[in-house]
């Protein structure tokens, strides 16, 4: 019971072997190198595989990060892990990069809140927690938002929560302006994401009917969006 776990969702390109038979990782690969992922994750995969003597029909499930994130490399993952599941006939999950991250910071008694910059001010992210059971809960949906809205939001709950995020350096001193020591920032080990714990997050999950899977942009690409902003006032001329 071999699983393939795949994250090009953001900056680290990360790439995980789990066997679910000994609940055990075989194998962890995490590169942020300046190579693009569309260049790099074939051949990490192609290495990881080798390196544990695994052959492409030994797999029997691919668990991917489906976003959000980079759309380029949300992309590049969820088309790679579509095709390798098409193409063996093993089944494709996907999971979502915040929930991934978040699991980061499992055991912990404060809230999570995982994050990646979405440029001009806004992030990508989301409000959990862990039960006992080591379980992550999701307690503020996932949004696309102004990072000042939402840590306004958070401040009002007074409360001790845990920042997740490879971005922690572009908004560290706002989050500590707004909530002050409730505020908890981990190493820096923490906010890296982890494809091993991936492979752990969606291992017991349903699978996904393949062509139905779809990335989790959380807000539409630019491009995309001006084209049907621009449709609208055509259509209301």
């Amino acid at each position: 019971m071999s699983i393939l776990a795949i994250d090009t969702s953001n900056e680290t390109l990360g790439v995980a072997i789990y066997d679910d038979h000994t609940n055990s990782v075989l194998i962890e690969h995490k590169e942020n190198s300046k190579a693009k992922h569309s260049k790099r994750l074939m051949p990490v995969i192609d290495q990881v595989m080798k390196t544990v003597a695994l052959l492409p029909q030994d797999l029997t499930k691919i668990i991917v990060a489906k976003g959000p994130g980079s759309y380029t490399g949300v992309r590049i993952g969820l088309s790679t892990a579509k095709m390798m599941g098409w193409t063996l006939n093993i089944p494709v999950i996907g999971v979502s990069s915040l929930e991934a991250l978040a699991f980061n910071g499992i055991n912990q008694s404060s809230k999570i809140c995982p994050f990646f910059d979405a440029r001009r001010g806004l992030v990508y992210t989301s409000l959990y927690e862990s039960d006992q059971n080591n379980q992550m809960r999701l307690v503020k949906k996932e949004r696309n938002i102004l990072f000042t809205d939402w840590l306004n939001q958070l401040k009002e709950k007074d409360q001790s929560i845990m920042f997740l995020s490879p971005d922690l350096d572009i908004h560290k001193e706002v989050i500590g302006e707004l909530m002050k020591e409730n505020a908890i920032f981990p190493i820096e080990p923490f906010h890296t994401p982890n494809p091993a714990l991936l492979a752990m997050i969606g291992k017991d999950r349903s699978a996904e009917n393949v062509h139905q899977l779809t990335p989790n942009y959380l807000r539409l690409v630019e491009a995309e969006a001006k084209w049907l902003a621009k449709q609208k006032e055509q259509d209301n001329a």
